[in-house]
């Protein structure tokens, strides 16, 4: 059985939801249907023509991509443009276009981390440049019969409930005493219309962040056995996950800056690469940023970085980074191409953990659009 898009698409927001990305980002479905079975997913960093042709030779429905197509509304739909002709031939060879930009950015276990494993930086201790999205709390509350309250308790905590700091599985469950009467049209579980009920409840208290709180209000409801659920979800005042842009933290040992930059050569598949700094230097606190890292100057300073490896560093934020003390290591933005065979290759677990026979392959386009000559 193959996956349809919608399906795709729900699994990629497991690892990278929507919610997560920064402001006015270009992500999501771009082009297409996702209403329709997808046999193959062809995960790419940019969509141009010749990724395209490459979908169409290995008979892909839909393309996931970093980069986006469409940055601003489209006025008209000249198919005479360089852009108008790939809209063009998406559009006539039924491929759809899903962006993940930010958010795969931000996302933990995306491209920040997988930026930051690359180079060693080991996952404990790793910080976030710039927090960019912190999820809401809510607190749920339900009562539940105590036939049930297991059942009730598993569903809720499957679907995402209970999530405290390191801690997960958190509740707080009181016995008492429920009553209803139920109407005469109604169909209770337990007792019969007209008459008084008193039944030995328990009252579920749980924490639920604002991205899955619709997902577990249904889990819950769903094995839920009463007709009439009572709960409640209502917002709190604790601070909830934080998701950042970037990645901050420390090596194991110092090492030269020098072998840091030929180490990241090697690790991002890059012929040469631009430094800032004396390659004699001792570095060991490390930021990344994939993309363009301009903007992110003060903020590696102000976590203490030694190092800032990123992208797309123009020439005077390059002089503040040398007064500041701080050594740059800049790959390029092409290095974000690391997502492909990452991301493939996490979407192809998934769907085969889910007994789908849709294939996702990564792209073997380079578009990279700088030379070294």
């Amino acid at each position: 059985m193959f996956a349809n898009g919608q399906t795709v698409v729900q699994l990629l927001e497991q690892l990278a939801p929507k919610h997560i990305a920064m402001e006015n980002d270009k992500i999501g479905l771009q082009l297409g249907t996702l209403q329709k079975q997808i046999t193959k997913v062809l995960v790419a960093l940019d969509v141009t023509p010749e990724v395209v042709d490459e979908a169409i030779a290995i008979g892909a429905e839909l393309i996931v991509a970093h980069h986006a197509i469409i940055y601003r509304p489209i006025a008209k739909l000249d198919t005479s443009t360089p852009a108008g002709k790939l809209y063009e031939k998406l559009i006539k060879n039924d491929i759809a276009v899903y962006i993940a930009h930010t958010n795969l950015d931000v996302a933990d276990g995306g491209i920040n981390d997988w930026m930051a494993d690359m180079l060693g930086i080991p996952a404990e201790g790793r910080s976030s440049l710039e927090d960019v999205h912190t999820d809401k709390l809510y607190k749920l509350v339900v009562f539940v019969p105590q036939t049930h309250h297991e059942q009730v308790l598993q569903a809720i905590w499957n679907a995402g409930a209970g999530q405290i700091g390191d801690y997960s599985h958190c509740s707080f469950n009181i016995d008492g005493v429920g009553t209803f009467k139920p109407g005469d049209d109604a169909k209770p579980f337990i007792g019969d219309t007209g008459r008084l009920e008193r039944v030995q409840e328990v009252r579920v208290e749980t924490v639920v962040p604002h991205s899955v709180h619709r997902k577990v209000v249904q889990a819950m409801l769903k094995v839920h056995p009463y007709e009439e659920v009572a709960y409640d979800l209502y917002p709190v005042e604790l601070k909830g996950r934080v998701f950042g842009l970037g990645r901050v933290g420390k090596l194991p040992a110092a090492v030269k800056l020098g072998d840091l930059a030929e180490q990241a050569k090697t690790a991002f598949d890059v012929p040469a690469l631009r430094l800032v700094g004396d390659p004699e230097r001792l570095v060991r606190k490390i930021a990344v940023l994939g993309g363009s890292g301009s903007r992110y100057i003060r903020h590696a300073s102000f976590a203490g970085a030694d190092v800032l490896v990123t992208g797309d560093i123009d020439y005077h934020t390059a002089q503040d980074a040398q007064a500041a003390g701080l050594a740059i290591i800049d790959p390029g933005h092409n290095i974000e191409k690391l997502m492909k065979p990452r991301l493939a290759e996490w979407l192809r677990q998934e769907l085969q953990q889910r007994k789908y026979a849709t294939e996702a392959a990564a792209s073997q386009i380079n578009t990279e659009v700088f030379r070294f000559l």
